[in-house]
């Protein structure tokens, strides 16, 4: 150590520090008040002052840009997304040594005093870029030397304080661009309807000359006398071109867009500033205000403008040609089931049109439905086995208790399928389907739906099914998109940065929602005569008209989109005219077919039909499975242990004695007889026949006989599975193990009918086998139904084994 202390070098350099330690000390300390300035906790720049908001749809488009809260357009913009051709030339223009100063020019505030005040020419500054924001920030005055020498410290703090891409940043973002536009970001967005990034090297540089005098190059702005802004524009065309002169003795290369700055510049006026969707647009900035988390000053929305357009186009001509009818509002809702984003939203056929209250969003306000509820209680129904598509309802007066519906037409058809009483909108046969639900009931459902602000469940009884409560359209929308969606329950989307729910949450199940899609589909448009869809898309559909005719609603899918469409008026008015088949439902077809033409290739999304479910043979008449007298038999949806079905007993033979023409008494042997078929209905329907004036043969009697005219025949019997065992199913092969069900059945007996517990599993000819595989061990009862409505029936044990 000593002889390394005595090295000449070492104490050459002992000798150095010991002369300089002064300075050292005086330099470390400059070093650490530097650090600590730019390390002290202060606020960011973009922070200063507050931030427009631009929102834009789902391609970029801007559909508005609004005033921060002191009333000044400006949008904070990071300087990565600002051309590098506008920051080139901002600093030409402005402050050619702005990385290598440190907040002020000397030479330029030398030569700005001598010729402010001694050569008392016009008044220059000097400024440097931090220097003008400094006055920016700080709201200085500085025209006097005690302004200017205010604005020289606050410079020179910004300097300790940022670095110099920050303070760059925040002059691009601040500067002002006339009348109320400040910074870059506002001003490419309001002058050239782009973003910073996308500005051509004559739109740059013409930002880059307006923030040395704003007001006079740009003070006509949103004038609309056309010779002012030709002089406004060619002034600055001037200053530009001056400046693109300098620009190219450093970039030599551009000179060969010369050609472009002699073209005559045009700068959009404030005045046409995009105002698209005001609806969707409020809609999504009241919610970004509940958002305290939400600070981005750029907003992409889900809608497509081009949607937007022509649903705004085909509501504007529904209303002008319908006003003599006293139609004159309307709002409409277009979703895209696949990611549940609103593509169009029309709140009101005119957000500037005081007389219908158009600021109003049609979309939020709670309205009665009428009947566009409807199939959601067939869905319930559908899943806890009430009923199936084609199950006989009764459509006749009838009381519920002390509630006693009508239909809208104030007619009753008597028996109608559930699938026509659906489609023709029958009152009667949906609220009996609502008072045979259980859990969840129709009230509960909605509420698991979030249908907000329903009163409580006893408040609205039954009269829910028929509109009693209120909803929104948006609400519906997203209910009509479950539907689309198989039953998943999927929250809309507005703003583009919202979740996207992979798996929403099931309030129906896939069958349900298949059935009552399909049972949608058969609703025929208003102008089809025949209820045929030809080379059509497949349209589910449904109207709806509220008590005293104050809405007019019609709700569906098509394709990948949800369509519901309003008509009515805000104040709550009635009018006539207001039905949903004939007031809402042509605006629905009307941009339907007016989004095709615009989309040729318009198609629906694949849907599996759904595993569970089965297509079975019915007897029309009464919607049961089919006896060997059924004349008329059809098909319909079914969900195999859940769906009710039994063996339709409607049709039965009568022996008819051929000498009397009364049925015969039997034994039948030695007579001449024949057999007629009848329709035995239960005594409450032979009423609904009565009371629809559907004429029906009532079947004879013979008084002299006890059985008179009864078809005699033996009842099939089942051979498999045998009685009193018990079938031992692999465990490992439980997937594969069936079991067979077999009967013997009388010589006229075609079809043999197969119940489990009740549960129909499907059907067999006599003597063949229907296999059948165990969900799980226990003891089952197994029914054979024969197609004359005789039976037998067996218990069954299922175990497991290794």
């Amino acid at each position: 150590m000593k002889a390394l202390l005595a090295h000449p070098a070492v104490k050459a350099l002992t000798r150095w520090i010991l002369r300089w330690q002064n300075w050292l000390v005086a330099a470390a300390l400059v070093a650490a008040v530097l650090a600590g300035c730019r390390l002290w906790p202060h606020p960011r720049l973009r922070e200063w002052l507050p931030s427009s908001t631009a929102v834009y749809d789902d391609k970029g488009r801007l559909l508005r840009l609004t005033l921060a809260s002191d009333d000044r357009y400006r949008l904070w913009v990071p300087l990565a997304d600002i051309s590098p051709q506008l920051v080139q030339g901002v600093l030409l223009h402005e402050d050619r040594w702005f990385r290598l100063h440190a907040g002020f020019n000397p030479y330029g505030l030398a030569r700005g005093a001598w010729v402010t005040y001694v050569r008392h020419g016009n008044p220059q500054g000097g400024s440097t870029v931090t220097m003008q924001l400094a006055r920016l920030l700080w709201r200085l005055n500085t025209r006097s030397p005690l302004g200017k020498l205010r604005q020289l410290g606050r410079a020179v703090q910004l300097e300790l304080f940022y670095s110099k891409d920050e303070i760059l940043e925040a002059y691009l973002n601040y500067a002002p661009y006339g009348r109320n536009v400040e910074g870059v970001g506002a001003a490419s967005l309001a002058y050239f309807d782009k973003p910073p990034a996308a500005l051509t090297l004559p739109e740059s540089l013409t930002l880059a000359v307006v923030p040395q005098d704003p007001t006079r190059r740009l003070r006509a702005a949103g004038e609309t006398e056309q010779p002012a802004l030709d002089v406004i524009n060619r002034q600055l065309a001037d200053s530009r071109n001056r400046l693109y002169a300098r620009w190219v003795g450093r970039h030599p290369a551009d000179a060969a867009l010369k050609p472009l700055f002699a073209l005559p510049l045009n700068l959009r006026s404030l005045s046409r500033l995009p105002f698209e969707a005001p609806h969707a647009v409020e809609q999504l900035l009241a919610a970004r205000q509940l958002d305290a988390g939400a600070t981005d000053s750029r907003v992409a929305t889900t809608l497509d403008l081009d949607l937007q357009h022509n649903l705004e186009r085909q509501v504007g001509r529904y209303i002008e040609r319908n006003q003599s009818r006293g139609v004159r509002n309307a709002a409409a809702i277009l979703v895209d089931t696949r990611d549940m984003a609103i593509k169009a939203m029309i709140g009101s056929a005119g957000y500037g049109d005081a007389s219908i209250h158009g600021q109003v969003n049609g979309t939020l306000a709670r309205r009665s439905p009428g009947s566009t509820l409807k199939p959601f209680i067939y869905a319930l129904g559908f899943d806890q086995g009430v009923l199936h598509p084609q199950t006989v309802l009764r459509d006749v007066p009838t009381s519920f208790g002390p509630y006693t519906p009508e239909n809208f037409d104030g007619h009753f058809l008597g028996p109608v399928t559930a699938t026509e009483a659906l489609v023709r909108s029958r009152n009667i046969p949906a609220v009996w389907v609502a008072s045979q639900l259980r859990s969840p009931s129709f009230y509960q459902f909605l509420r698991d739906a979030g249908i907000g602000r329903l009163a409580s469940e006893k408040h609205y009884g039954l009269a829910l099914v028929l509109g009693g409560g209120e909803v929104t359209m948006q609400e519906l929308a997203g209910l009509y998109a479950m539907l689309a969606n198989r039953g998943e329950l999927k929250p809309l989307r507005l703003a583009a940065g919202d979740p996207l729910a992979k798996q929403g949450t099931r309030l129906l199940s896939e069958e349900a929602s298949f059935m009552v899609m399909d049972m949608l589909r058969q609703n025929p448009r208003p102008d089809e005569t025949t209820g045929a869809q030809p080379n059509r898309l497949p349209v589910y559909w449904k109207t709806g008209t509220s008590w005293g005719f104050r809405d007019a609603w019609t709700a569906g899918s098509f394709g990948p989109y949800v369509l519901v469409v309003w008509v009515g008026n805000f104040d709550g008015s009635s009018n006539p005219a207001f039905v949903g088949v004939e007031a809402a439902a042509p605006l629905f077809f009307q941009i339907l077919d007016a989004l095709r033409a615009e989309q040729p290739g318009l198609a629906e999304p694949i849907r599996h039909m759904p595993a569970n479910l089965k297509r079975v043979s019915i007897c029309l008449a009464s919607g049961e499975l089919p006896n060997q007298w059924c004349p008329q038999k059809g098909s319909t949806w079914f969900i195999p242990g859940k769906s009710p079905i039994r063996v339709s007993q409607v049709h039965r033979p009568v022996v008819i004695d051929d000498a009397t023409g009364q049925p015969a008494c039997p034994p039948y042997d030695g007579k001449r007889t024949h057999l007629e078929v009848y329709e035995f209905w239960p005594s409450e329907l032979q009423q609904v026949f009565i009371q629809a004036g559907i004429p029906r043969r009532t079947p004879p009697r013979n008084e002299a006989c006890i059985n008179g005219g009864e078809a005699v025949g033996e009842p099939p019997g089942i051979t498999s599975p045998l009685r009193g065992s018990i079938y031992a199913l692999r465990l490992k092969r439980r997937d594969e193990d069936r079991i067979a069900f077999s009967a013997n059945g009388d010589a006229a007996t075609r079809t043999l009918y197969w119940f489990v517990n009740d549960a129909y599993v499907g059907s067999s000819a006599p003597g063949q086998s229907l296999f059948w595989q165990p969900p799980t061990a226990g003891n089952y009862e197994v029914r054979v139904v024969d197609d004359r409505g005789m039976s037998d029936t067996r218990p069954l044990g299922v175990s497991l084994v290794e």
